[in-house]
């Protein structure tokens, strides 16, 4: 039985059902629910507080209607402050305004998502065959280390102790554009990584990046 929009069965023996959505705004509780919870929600998640948008087979069909192409470019270099506050791109902050999600990234740095991005790499990872060991252990430290923030007027989001352990970050950070989200990195470990990276970069081939290049 589909569940009506908006709405939820009621448990059995009780005398009606629970709003799942009381409202159509986007929060961080409905975030986790849509995650957490696909089958008993309808296929609806909000972008950037407007209208609900169908992203049921967004993973089949790419980015669910109404989420922006958008490309993170460049490299830059905010500070950490006291409290873990990091600013992100002035560049990029209105793509970001309606919410962010932070998690672990491969090369011990941190990913920043656009929720509604986040939302389509957690589809992707509910299609994997949960059998999969790799699966497993890749999904279970993506989602525990993940955290949703909204960037305050400024432009700052903050940082999880910790996620700031994880990546070593301690005030002199890198915050670079890697195409669909941003990447945040210890200034130092961004200046090694990307030594030890060029060289390899500049004798890349098509038989290293096939049909990229």
């Amino acid at each position: 039985m589909r569940v009506p929009v908006g709405a939820r069965s009621a448990a059995p023996g009780t005398g009606g059902g629970r709003r799942l959505f009381p409202h159509l705004r986007s929060t961080p509780s409905d975030l986790r629910v849509r995650v957490l919870y696909p089958s008993e929600c309808p296929a609806r998640v909000v972008d950037s507080g407007e209208t609900w948008s169908n992203v049921g087979q967004a993973g089949a069909r790419g980015r669910p209607k109404g989420v922006s192409e958008a490309v993170f470019l460049g490299t830059h270099t905010p500070k950490l402050d006291e409290k873990g506050r990091l600013f992100l791109p002035a560049r990029f902050r209105e793509e970001l305004a309606a919410g962010v999600v932070i998690t672990k990234g491969q090369e011990r740095c941190l990913f920043v998502f656009k929720r509604a991005d986040f939302v389509s790499t957690a589809e992707r990872l509910q299609a994997a065959p949960i059998t999969a060991k790799a699966v497993r252990d890749y999904s279970r430290v993506f989602f525990a280390s993940a955290f949703d923030d909204v960037p305050d007027k400024q432009g700052r989001v903050t940082v999880p102790a910790g996620l700031r352990q994880y990546a070593g970050l301690a005030k002199d950070c890198v915050v670079i554009g890697a195409n669909t989200r941003l990447e945040i990195w210890d200034a130092v470990a961004w200046q090694a990584y990307e030594a030890d990276q060029n060289e390899a970069f500049s004798a890349a081939s098509e038989e290293v990046l096939p049909g990229v290049l």
